[in-house]
């Protein structure tokens, strides 16, 4: 006589529901979604192989980008690194710098083979993690084949991407996985840290400053409570320095005469905010800030907005 086993209905069904549902938590879990983090701004999770992010600042960083198994570290902001506080964490550092106005093919294929070559996970980073890394990453990450050009986009704006920034959204959308033989001849040196040109260089600078004088106007102008030592006249003199340097190097004086016009008009304008903070320094704080200040702050970051539009974020 056989014996007969009979595989419980609900037993199959139950297995069923299981397997399914842990291919959709798979499914979700693969799909582009901001991590909480207390210290990497903006941070991404691209793939799980790749996170997108601000810049690292601080020991509780790093510290943060160990705690989430990362391996290496790829900033493609103009920014040197903070490459010995890197190796301290055991962590490798690439620089590969691009700009806003889009990332050239062999920058692409650079950071794709770092992506799929490179011991994981990667974090990418520029300074806020809002435009430049993601791109990046998205980029690197479709032409390294470890996602789909279908949905690239949407991770542009999932990190809150500025649609002016037009070159990066041409960027990602035109990128298509490239052959395993077109990144194996791919040379470059990955360097820790990229030797950036003069202007480069200035212009992080010009940035960070403007960046300080922000976050002070945020306050009233009232000192940063984690850099106490920042004063707000002698940032905004370093500002109106900034654009005299930039104004003085060569490979400025061969752009347009409106991307001139307008350094000199915000450099002139760093003159006056540094006065009229000084002035403001020496009287009784009370009651609003003058009014000169406020106007003359807002015209700088205005020209800057108007500079970045006409000149920078645009693709070539």
């Amino acid at each position: 006589m056989k014996t007969v086993f009979v595989f419980p209905l609900f037993l199959f069904v139950f297995d069923l529901v299981f397997m399914n549902s842990c291919f959709a938590q798979e499914r979700t879990e693969l799909e582009p979604h901001k991590l909480a983090t207390k210290h990497l701004p903006n941070a991404i999770q691209i793939h799980n192989k790749v996170i997108s992010g601000g810049q690292p600042d601080g020991e509780q960083a790093f510290l943060e980008l160990n705690k989430l198994g990362v391996k290496t570290i790829i900033s493609v902001d103009a920014v040197k690194p903070e490459v010995a506080i890197a190796k301290k964490h055991g962590l490798r550092y690439v620089h590969l710098p691009h700009g806003y106005n889009g990332i050239p093919q062999k920058r692409i294929e650079e950071l794709a083979k770092a992506v799929r070559d490179f011991d994981g996970p990667i974090y990418i980073h520029c300074l806020h993690g809002k435009h430049r890394s993601p791109a990046a990453a998205a980029v690197a990450c479709v032409s390294a084949g470890l996602i789909e050009s279908t949905g690239s986009l949407a991770i542009l704006k999932l990190a809150g991407t500025s649609e002016n920034y037009l070159g990066l959204f041409q960027s990602v959308g035109a990128a298509q996985k490239l052959p395993s033989g077109t990144l194996d001849a791919v040379r470059a040196d990955f360097p820790e840290s990229a030797k950036l040109s003069a202007m480069a260089e200035t212009m992080v600078d010009l940035e960070l400053t403007h960046e300080h004088l922000k976050q002070l106007a945020a306050l009233g102008w009232q000192s940063l409570p984690n850099q106490p030592d920042i004063n707000a006249a002698h940032e905004a003199l370093l500002l109106a320095e900034h654009f005299a340097e930039m104004l003085r190097l060569d490979d400025v004086r061969t752009q347009p005469e409106g991307f001139q016009k307008l350094l000199r008009e915000s450099e002139s304008d760093g003159h006056r905010l540094a006065e009229a903070l000084r002035r403001m320094d020496k009287s009784t704080r009370s009651g609003p800030i003058p009014l000169n200040i406020v106007e003359t702050f807002n015209r700088i970051s205005q020209n800057c907005v108007t500079c970045h539009r006409q000149f920078r974020d645009r693709p070539n």
